[in-house]
């Protein structure tokens, strides 16, 4: 474990407030989630081991009074003074996670056992960024927190899939016997702001090739659906769940219950960059579910939450952020040749 920056030394715990860990704290919501902690005035420790996550993305929270950061990987243990956590370390992007299938699963198996046995330590509340593809590719469409999913345990995705279901197991079980307080929300697809340019998923590939004026990949006919959550919702949903009252210890849906088929998504980012870019269609991966749209009764009735931002001002920033993205890497490339 190494300390890469830090705004201040550790200290201990403090009544003022909150000491809060946030494992996966370099990747793309992880460090939106880090700035809106940091904004509310808590000391905040980054861990990550970088596997997907970018020291780019923590830059600009260095100012922050409070702010550490540990290059660390959580299928290692750790010992650190917390009051909350939260467990946001995990390729999320199928390229990603399928390179190492193997420590994907250690991560939210092995990762997650780590930081519950570290939670009940320092008796602090715990948070687990659980996904929708507990769902798999789904017979029950919207998809509400009662259903069990169809899962296949023996496919390209179920490193990520099965992971994240025993990781929910643990959750549950640590509660059930430790008493732990433990909140576990199931993230629908979310864009925005500091997704990597080849993560793989459909709104950054888009945006990319759109950009770049290279063909638009459809995987399939086009005619799968998903929902787009813009982060901002969804970290807004996070701290509605992290902090709700009376403790809500059951999976809580959060994402964009606006449904689009891939089709659309194409042809709207098509229309927004003016790209001379062409649609073209490839076989659709195995296991890729065909539906997905969540049901987000819970959230809304529990924890007065519902996305705000709708997908073309959602896009809007994001195509914004990538022209940026594009424009630096352009740059580097002009003064290295």
């Amino acid at each position: 474990m190494s300390i890469v920056f830090s705004s201040k030394n550790l200290k201990p715990l403090s009544t003022s407030r909150r000491r809060i860990l946030v494992a996966g704290g370099a990747g793309f919501l992880g460090s939106h989630l880090c700035e809106r902690l940091l904004i509310e005035g808590n000391t905040v420790l980054c861990v990550d081991n970088f596997s997907t996550g970018r020291l780019e993305n923590l830059r600009h929270l260095r100012g922050f009074e409070g702010f550490s950061f540990v290059r660390h990987d959580i299928v290692e243990p750790l010992d650190l003074p917390v009051d909350e956590i939260y467990n946001l370390a995990c390729p999320a992007s199928p390229p990603h996670y399928q390179l190492d299938p193997i420590h994907t699963m250690k991560t939210s198996v092995i990762g997650s056992l780590n930081l519950l046995e570290l939670a009940v330590r320092n008796h602090a509340r715990i948070f687990q960024a659980s996904t929708s593809e507990v769902y798999g590719d789904p017979h029950v469409h919207p998809q509400p927190e009662a259903y069990w999913g169809n899962v296949n345990s023996f496919g390209p995705r179920a490193c990520y899939d099965e992971g994240k279901r025993s990781a929910e197991t643990l959750f549950y079980d640590f509660h059930k016997q430790h008493g732990l307080d433990i909140r576990v929300v199931r993230i629908f697809n979310t864009y925005g702001p500091r997704m990597r340019p080849d993560d793989g998923r459909v709104v950054s590939n888009f945006i990319v090739q759109a950009l770049k004026g290279e063909d638009i990949t459809i995987y399939g006919d086009g005619s799968q659906t998903r929902s787009f959550c813009y982060v901002d919702d969804l970290i807004e949903g996070f701290h509605r769940l992290m902090y709700a009252e009376p403790a809500i210890h059951t999976p809580v849906n959060i994402g964009n219950p606006g449904e689009f088929t891939v089709r659309e998504l194409a042809e709207r980012i098509v229309a927004m960059t003016g790209t001379k870019s062409k649609i073209v269609y490839h076989p659709l991966p195995v296991d890729d579910p065909r539906q997905r749209r969540p049901d987000i009764s819970v959230a809304k009735k529990e924890l007065g939450w519902e996305p705000t931002v709708a997908l073309e001002q959602g896009l809007t920033s994001t195509i914004t952020y990538f022209e940026r993205q594009l424009t630096k890497t352009s740059a580097k490339l002009v003064e290295a040749a």
